[in-house]
């Protein structure tokens, strides 16, 4: 989940659909506690978590007129825990949120680094022509390349960093971004070792710690999402 869940309220008279997990998580999570690491000139306001009434589970279809626009479950954790996307198969067009990132750096912190990229495959099978990613402008699909590209830089790291007895944000620090550090929002990289680390070994993320590392490797500040 994520903060973008917080205007549902906003809109009583629309009909909120999502995935069966994405109403679990909003009604556990509440307000977050975390939101307070994101920029200090965010004004929240009234938050009222409200989990959508009409979901589903492994997909759902739905009609614009004659259009058929086929969303789907991931099916497993990648971004987060229950990611889906829109496929306009008709068109050629796909709306990828997070799952895809066009120069800004993806983020697992909340999902799965092997996940992500298990998901990029079932997104690259449609051939799409057109991608909607979750941040960044339209795209082609070269974009998943892009993601998955950096994906594997991320797992190979965490190897090295683990095999060394560093932690994640030691080994962030030392760490040569090379082709993605020119990436918005570079500090994502410590989150994804983060989950990278759990990922080898089954364990769990601490969530605090690494937004927390995050502050850190972004110089102290808060952070920030260039949607």
């Amino acid at each position: 989940m994520t903060p973008r869940v917080f205007g549902n309220h906003l809109f009583p008279e629309a009909t909120i659909v999502a995935h069966e997990r994405t109403r679990e998580q909003i009604i556990a999570d509440g307000v977050p506690s975390y939101l307070g690491a994101w920029s200090s000139d965010v004004e929240w306001g009234t938050l009222d978590p409200t989990p959508p009434f009409l979901t589903y589970t492994e997909g759902v279809t739905l009609y614009s007129d004659d259009l058929r626009c086929e969303v789907r479950h991931v099916g497993f954790a990648a971004h987060t825990t229950n990611d889906s996307f829109v496929w306009i198969p008709s068109r050629g067009v796909l709306f990828a949120g997070d799952l895809v990132f066009n120069g800004g750096t993806p983020f697992v912190l909340m999902g799965s680094v092997e996940g992500a990229l298990s998901a990029l495959d079932q997104l690259e099978a449609l051939g799409a022509e057109t991608i909607v990613p979750g941040h960044g402008d339209v795209c082609g699909p070269s974009a998943i390349a892009a993601v998955r590209g950096y994906l594997r830089f991320v797992q190979e790291s965490a190897e090295a960093g683990m095999a060394a007895g560093l932690s994640p944000l030691e080994l962030a620090r030392q760490l040569d971004l090379g082709e993605y550090g020119g990436l918005v929002d570079p500090e994502r990289i410590v989150g994804n070792l983060h989950r990278a680390y759990a990922d080898v070994s089954g364990g769990e993320v601490d969530l605090t710690a690494a937004v927390l590392d995050m502050i850190t490797l972004n110089g102290g500040r808060p952070l920030t999402c260039h949607a």
